[in-house]
Protein backbone atom coordinates (compact mmCIF):
# COMPACT_ATOMS: atom_id res chain seq x y z
CA UNK A 1 0.00 0.00 0.00
CA UNK A 2 0.71 3.63 -0.41
CA UNK A 3 1.67 5.92 2.36
CA UNK A 4 -0.21 9.06 2.48
CA UNK A 5 0.00 12.26 4.74
CA UNK A 6 -2.47 13.49 7.18
CA UNK A 7 -4.16 14.74 10.46
CA UNK A 8 -5.36 13.50 13.39
CA UNK A 9 -7.41 16.18 15.96
CA UNK A 10 -7.88 14.40 18.94
CA UNK A 11 -10.05 16.37 21.83
CA UNK A 12 -10.29 15.31 25.27
CA UNK A 13 -12.81 16.45 27.17
CA UNK A 14 -11.72 14.97 30.38
CA UNK A 15 -7.88 15.19 31.09
CA UNK A 16 -7.55 11.99 33.00
CA UNK A 17 -7.71 10.27 29.23
CA UNK A 18 -4.42 11.61 28.83
CA UNK A 19 -1.76 8.65 30.02
CA UNK A 20 -3.99 6.57 27.89
CA UNK A 21 -3.84 8.62 24.77
CA UNK A 22 -0.18 8.90 25.43
CA UNK A 23 0.08 5.64 25.60
CA UNK A 24 -1.73 4.99 21.87
CA UNK A 25 0.45 7.97 20.29
CA UNK A 26 3.76 6.03 21.65
CA UNK A 27 2.74 2.48 20.17
CA UNK A 28 2.32 4.31 16.85
CA UNK A 29 5.11 6.46 16.71
CA UNK A 30 6.64 4.89 13.67
CA UNK A 31 4.01 7.12 11.98
CA UNK A 32 3.81 10.24 13.90
CA UNK A 33 5.64 13.25 12.01
CA UNK A 34 4.68 15.73 14.63
CA UNK A 35 2.56 16.75 17.35
CA UNK A 36 1.10 19.67 19.36
CA UNK A 37 -1.02 19.80 22.41
CA UNK A 38 -3.08 22.29 24.10
CA UNK A 39 -4.20 22.13 27.83
CA UNK A 40 -7.34 24.55 28.76
CA UNK A 41 -6.16 25.54 31.98
CA UNK A 42 -9.87 26.88 32.80
CA UNK A 43 -11.60 23.78 31.55
CA UNK A 44 -11.19 20.19 31.97
CA UNK A 45 -10.31 19.96 28.16
CA UNK A 46 -6.97 19.34 25.38
CA UNK A 47 -6.83 19.37 22.26
CA UNK A 48 -3.80 17.48 20.44
CA UNK A 49 -2.66 17.45 16.81
CA UNK A 50 -0.81 15.24 14.88
CA UNK A 51 0.64 15.12 12.16
CA UNK A 52 1.22 11.80 10.85
CA UNK A 53 2.54 9.93 7.47
CA UNK A 54 1.89 6.33 6.84
CA UNK A 55 -0.93 3.62 4.80
CA UNK A 56 -4.41 4.46 4.96
CA UNK A 57 -4.95 1.10 7.64
CA UNK A 58 -1.67 2.37 9.85
CA UNK A 59 -3.39 6.08 10.36
CA UNK A 60 -6.73 4.61 10.62
CA UNK A 61 -6.11 2.59 13.46
CA UNK A 62 -4.39 5.28 15.48
CA UNK A 63 -7.50 7.52 15.07
CA UNK A 64 -9.86 4.62 15.93
CA UNK A 65 -7.62 3.31 18.89
CA UNK A 66 -7.59 7.20 20.02
CA UNK A 67 -11.58 7.66 19.76
CA UNK A 68 -12.57 4.28 22.00
CA UNK A 69 -11.08 5.79 25.01
CA UNK A 70 -13.65 7.05 26.96
CA UNK A 71 -14.20 11.02 26.71
CA UNK A 72 -11.77 11.05 23.74
CA UNK A 73 -12.85 12.18 20.23
CA UNK A 74 -10.97 12.22 17.01
CA UNK A 75 -11.12 13.64 13.42
CA UNK A 76 -8.80 12.05 10.75
CA UNK A 77 -7.89 13.89 7.22
CA UNK A 78 -5.92 11.79 4.89
CA UNK A 79 -4.63 13.09 1.62
CA UNK A 80 -5.10 11.47 -1.95
CA UNK A 81 -1.60 12.45 -2.98
CA UNK A 82 0.91 10.09 -2.12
Amino acid sequence: MEKRIGTITVLLSDKSAAAQVNEIISAHSGIVLARQGLPFRERPVAVISLIVEGEVDEINSLSGSLGKIANVMTKAVITKMT
